[in-house]
């Protein structure tokens, strides 16, 4: 739990670690902890040396923000399944200068690209963006090498996938290596105030909660003639359940995550619905475009999700606590406050998590005392994967169903080849497995 003390450090931290060279950080409590931290810098030195696995936009983006976080950090590989997406992010990070420095034998492309570049022994710090489907097969590989990870939310796509990185959690834990996840809103002042005073009775207990992601519709690139059945699927991946998860795994779980913070805790059951009204079109995959769903927590507590992927409707981003002694809000990532018999708003400037979160790993990292948030995106994962499932079948679905199931979404193997589309759900026809 982030307590506002802790901010404050935090805060002040990354301020002076900004200001100081690299070396006068790390002093002697590199020194002493580099037999417990594997692989935690290269060569001797204090260089975060980074490999990006995954070239998307969003995996771009998160090698900007390394470079961002922190002095030291250098991008010297990177991976993809597509040529053409790591080539195009290496032009999109080229204006960095010297902290890109990644040669043409330190590109790899296809399905083992990923092996390639977690075998090259001065990469220390992995950033892990591809599909969602592959995140527990890298995650695994990555605490294997024994490099420190930023693993993309969400962190797998099926029970299967959760239980799998839930195990890596134990295993980077016990060698002492870092793992951060993308739920950045963890490391956002904004977010960090708000859990602070809610975890301490600003709003008296919690009694019922909502949270809402509901935006207009996303990127579809049309299939060419070319292509594959799996290279379409992979192009657009996010329409495919067994690399997406469904919109409520892969972009809802901030909400849900936020839910879980403020709870304290992972839902019992989940009860809901959904469907797929308005993304009909076949080449937007099986996934629904939109969700309902209802949480229940412990004491009998209830949460009211909705996500929706439609053009032309309002859109909401939010999350709002009830509580005995008022309510707090958090609209769109930007506005904080508290109602109730004691108000309260949030009006500092907000930080840029996306950078922060590199940042926290990394100073804890040099600090010796690597972060590990593995098991909370484990759990936030699993909570919209469980509303997922309860929508698709029709059935109320609990926390132990969902964990123990045995549905594993993901193709053990994959190819360059045909590869069906999955039939796309049914309530009452779709079953629980």
């Amino acid at each position: 739990m982030h307590k506002l003390s802790d901010l404050n450090k935090q805060t002040s931290s990354r301020r002076s670690f900004l200001k100081t060279s690299s070396a006068a950080v790390v002093g002697t409590t590199i020194a002493a902890n580099l037999n417990v931290i594997p692989s935690a810098y290269a060569a001797g030195s204090d260089t975060i040396n980074v490999a990006l696995i995954g070239c998307g936009g969003r995996g771009t983006g998160a090698a900007k923000n390394v470079l961002d976080a922190a002095p030291g950090v250098k991008l010297i590989a990177m991976a993809d399944l597509f040529k053409d997406r790591l080539d195009q992010s290496r032009v999109t990070l080229k204006p960095l200068g010297d902290k890109v420095d990644v040669s043409d034998d330190r590109c790899f492309v296809g399905f083992d690209a990923y092996e390639k570049a977690l075998a090259l022994k001065d990469v220390n710090y992995v950033i892990l963006a591809t599909p969602p489907g592959f995140r527990p097969q890298h995650l695994k590989a990555s605490v294997a090498a024994g490099k420190h990870t930023f693993a993309e939310k969400p962190i797998a796509v099926d029970g299967p996938g959760v239980r799998t990185c839930l195990a890596v959690a134990e295993d980077a834990k016990a060698k002492g290596i870092g793992v951060a996840a993308g739920t950045q809103n963890r490391h956002k002042t904004g977010y960090l105030q708000t859990m602070k005073l809610i975890h301490d009775g600003a709003i008296g207990p919690v009694l019922a909660a909502r949270c809402y992601f509901n935006t207009g519709t996303l990127w579809m690139f049309p299939r060419e003639p070319n292509w594959s059945d799996a290279e379409w699927q992979m192009r657009n991946w996010y329409y495919f359940t067994y690399l997406s998860g469904d919109h409520i795994v892969e972009q809802h779980v901030h909400q849900l995550d936020a839910i879980n913070w403020a709870l304290g805790s992972h839902p019992v059951s989940a009860n809901g619905m959904g469907g797929r009204q308005a993304r009909t079109d076949p080449a937007y995959g099986h996934i629904y475009d939109h969700f309902t769903i209802d949480y229940e927590y412990e004491n009998d507590v209830h949460v009211t999700s909705m996500s929706r992927q439609m053009a032309n409707c309002d859109k909401k981003i939010a999350e709002v606590f009830i509580g005995a002694k008022g309510t707090a809000r958090i609209d769109s990532y930007t506005r904080y406050s508290i109602t109730g018999q004691k108000n309260w708003r949030f009006t500092e400037e907000d930080n840029d998590p996306y950078v922060q979160e590199h940042t926290d790993l990394i100073e804890s990292i040099r600090a010796g005392k690597p972060l590990n948030e593995l098991k909370s995106v484990a759990e936030s994962t699993l909570t919209g994967i469980m509303g997922r499932m309860s929508a698709y079948t029709g059935r109320l679905v609990t926390w132990e169903q969902a964990l123990n199931s045995k549905e594993a979404l993901m193709p053990a193997k994959l190819t360059w080849g045909p590869m069906p589309v999955p039939a796309i759900a049914i309530p009452g026809q779709t079953e629980l497995v």
